[in-house]
């Protein structure tokens, strides 16, 4: 006979409190998401990307000059191995720049003589050293695999004015500064997305950071994740107009099309609020160029979905139609994503070495009886 148990089946783990965590927490009836005792979004109206990555690793606000030597440090670890770079090389052109991320996180395991070392110090110095490469794999990730020339960081910038120079090849404008490095700051942590939780999970193993980030890519990839942002671009550039699109919705609607960009696990009956943001943000860079088609296609889609659904966008939503007006390629959406939630990744890795019990959950059997 099959084996019973009183445990409740909850699909997805659904609600199901997986770890504790001083880390952050989404308060969704008070529509705020707690970063270590702080409200990101009242952070995003007054600090910086970095703020946030220093706030995430040590556990305070930084003070003036500990900012100034935080991205003095991210700089000193802009350049990564030539091998890392010359592998990429190696790799299919129909490789998606996910894949060649992930693939140069595992390559960079090999350079770290220290790997074996678990302490949150070591863990720290870690997370620095990748956050100051990722930019530098992001963006020639995507070059290598689409026949381009390694670009090189300009250190003179600040941390998200390279990052969005090194995409570009332009010398980014102060707004497009300002908003490009808002996007790395909502992306930054999001208490426990699936990728979150695969990189616990694999760190309770004491498994390495390396490992962790390798399996939280790989999650972060998939379009019910990470990679909605690409799919929202992709939707909106079927059509041309605000009419189209809403049309275009009702026909996804109609064949029961999944709708990337909106519902949200946890949002289930409100807007994401870093959406609100973003969306904001897309009515700034249309008035720069007094071209509103994208924010008024956004706006009818949102309607859409919440009269024949109840949806709400979520951040994926208006943040794509932000990265297309900075002029950054849809496949790097979601490279971009992780490259700014790593901050929130490494946080969490280090707290899951520093107390650790390895994940071993159980099964509801539903096979044949023995």
């Amino acid at each position: 006979m099959k084996l019973k148990t009183d445990e409740k089946f909850v699909p997805g783990l659904d609600g199901v409190i997986a770890s504790e965590t001083a880390i952050s927490f989404l308060d969704v009836e008070k529509e705020k998401i707690i970063i270590n005792g702080h409200d990101l979004i009242e952070l995003s109206l007054k600090q910086d990307y970095l703020d946030i990555l220093y706030l995430l690793l040590e556990g305070d606000l930084p003070k003036k000059v500990e900012i100034t030597k935080t991205e003095k440090l991210l700089k000193d670890h802009y350049e990564v191995p030539q091998a890392v770079l010359d592998i990429l090389k190696l790799l299919p052109k129909e490789t998606h720049p996910m894949d060649g991320m992930r693939t140069a996180l595992s390559v960079l395991a090999g350079y770290d003589k220290n790997i074996e070392d678990r302490s949150a110090s070591a863990n720290k110095d870690r997370a620095y050293q990748l956050l100051g490469q990722l930019p530098t794999i992001t963006v020639n990730s995507y070059r290598i695999l689409n026949n381009q020339e390694v670009v090189q960081p300009a250190t003179e910038l600040s941390y998200s004015a390279n990052f969005l120079y090194m995409i570009t090849g332009k010398e980014p404008s102060d707004l497009q500064v300002e908003i490009f490095d808002r996007l790395l700051l909502l992306y930054s942590e999001h208490e426990m997305p699936n990728s979150t939780f695969t990189a616990r999970v694999i760190s309770s193993t004491n498994s390495d950071m390396y490992g962790a980030l390798t399996g939280a890519i790989s999650s972060l990839k998939g379009n019910l994740h990470g990679g909605a942002n690409e799919a929202v671009m992709y939707m909106l550039n079927e059509v041309e107009t605000a009419d189209e699109f809403e049309q275009l919705l009702y026909k996804k609607l109609e064949n029961k099309e999944k709708i990337m960009g909106f519902g949200h696990r946890v949002y289930m009956k409100k807007m994401d609020p870093r959406a609100l943001i973003t969306k904001e943000a897309l009515k700034k860079l249309c008035e720069k160029d007094n071209d509103y088609t994208l924010l008024e296609m956004c706006e009818a889609g949102e309607e859409v979905m919440k009269k024949e659904k109840g949806l709400y966008p979520n951040l994926d939503y208006y943040a794509a139609p932000v990265y297309w007006k900075l002029g950054i390629p849809i496949s790097l959406y979601t490279p971009i994503f992780f490259s700014a939630r790593t901050a929130g990744l490494a946080a969490h890795i280090v707290e899951q070495h520093s107390n650790n019990r390895i994940f071993r959950p159980r099964v509801k059997y539903i096979g044949k009886d023995y």
